[in-house]
């Protein structure tokens, strides 16, 4: 990976509501984070541990680059839309900000 930073996201969504997160998210947050932020690095849903979660990371070129795309996305008028739309479906939500850590031996392979 060659992202200086990644943001990593939890959500964790209230029990038996994960389709309708889902449906939301993907109809009114994606063409809008795909327009600000450019496409995920990963997207997945909790299948053993704790369950109900959905994970994304999303990949930024400097922490500089973060606040400048996030600023976008939280500034875009169609954003308040999926907030609004998911507010009772998220119970909880982590987010973390990672730096990649070089490994010569990964380098090897």
């Amino acid at each position: 990976m060659d992202k200086a930073v990644v943001d990593h996201r939890i959500y964790t969504i209230r029990p038996r509501c994960m389709a309708a997160f889902i449906e939301a998210f993907d109809q009114l947050a994606m063409p809008i984070l795909l327009r600000h932020l450019g496409a995920p690095l990963a997207f997945y849903t909790s299948s053993i541990g704790p369950l109900n979660q959905v994970v994304h990371l999303w990949g930024y070129d400097s922490l500089d680059d973060f606040e400048k795309r996030s600023a976008a996305r939280d500034a875009d008028p169609d954003f308040a839309a999926y907030l609004h739309a998911t507010r009772d479906l998220v119970v909880a939500q982590e987010t973390r900000i990672l730096r990649p850590v070089y490994l010569r031996s990964l380098d090897r392979q």
